[in-house]
C-alpha cells in the first residue's frame, strides 16, 4: 500500500471561513496568500471550533486529495461506503492485460493480490488468480472475466475528501474493530497529512493494537 498526498487546502482558508462565522477577523492573522503558516491564535481557534465544539461545516472548507495504490477490491468496497468523498478508480482492464501475459502467477502473486497473512485464504486467492488468468488466455473478454476477480485483487485510486468527512473516516476506521487493511489505510492517510494539519485529527485516532 502506498499513499501520497497530492494537494491540500491551506489552513488559512479554513481560518477565514471560521472567523467569518464569528466575525472575529481582527483576532487572527492577516494572510495575503493561502498558507499553512498560521499564528497560534488561529491554530487555537480551529482546535476549539473543530475539535471541541464540533462545528463540522467549517471543516468542510479543508480538502485533501490522495493517491492510493495497492489496496484490495475488498478494501475499496469499504472505502466506498464513505459517501462524503470522491474517488476515481483504476480500470481493471489494464491490470488484466498484465495478468494475461504473466509467466508465473504463483511466484508473482503479490504483484496482483493483497495477502491477508492467513495461509488458507491466500492460497485460495492465488488459485482464483490462476483461474482468472486461464479465462483470459481462453479468450474471455476483460469486461466479462473481471467478474471472476478475487476480492484480494489490487487496485489504485484517487480519493478526495474534506476534513469533516476525513475525521469521521479516521474515527471509524482507526478502530481495532475495522477491517485490518482499511485500518492500515487510516493510519497511512494520517501520516500522509501535512504536519501542520495533524492537530485536527490526532484526537480521533484509535492507536490500540489489533490482530488480523
Amino acid at each position: 500500500m502506498r499513499i501520497s498526498l497530492l494537494f491540500h487546502t491551506p489552513l488559512s482558508i479554513c481560518v477565514q471561513a471560521g472567523r467569518t462565522c464569528w466575525q472575529s477577523q481582527e483576532r487572527g492573522g492577516c494572510y495575503t496568500i493561502p498558507t499553512d503558516e498560521i499564528i497560534q491564535a488561529d491554530k487555537d481557534f480551529l482546535d476549539r471550533i473543530l475539535n471541541k465544539h464540533k462545528h463540522g461545516s467549517v471543516a468542510e472548507h479543508l480538502t485533501y486529495n490522495f493517491a492510493i495504490e495497492g489496496i484490495s477490491r475488498a478494501c475499496l468496497q469499504e472505502l466506498a461506503r464513505h459517501r462524503h468523498a470522491s474517488l476515481s478508480v483504476k480500470s481493471s482492464r489494464y491490470t488484466l492485460k498484465e495478468l494475461k501475459s504473466e509467466e508465473d502467477v504463483v511466484k508473482n502473486a503479490s504483484k496482483y493480490l493483497v495477502m491477508s497473512g492467513n495461509q488458507q485464504v491466500d492460497e485460495f486467492s492465488i488459485q482464483a488468480l490462476k483461474n482468472l488468468q486461464t479465462l483470459l488466455l481462453e479468450g474471455i473478454s476483460n469486461d466479462l472475466a473481471k467478474y471472476a476477480m478475487p476480492e484480494s485483487y489490487k487496485t489504485s485510486l484517487a480519493w478526495s475528501v474534506n476534513a469533516r468527512a476525513l475525521q469521521n473516516f479516521l474515527i471509524l476506521r482507526s478502530s481495532k474493530a475495522a477491517l485490518w487493511e482499511i485500518r492500515e489505510l487510516a493510519f497511512a492517510l494520517f501520516e500522509a497529512l501535512p504536519k501542520e494539519h495533524r492537530f485536527l485529527f490526532e484526537g480521533v485516532m484509535n492507536n490500540e493494537g489489533e490482530e488480523k
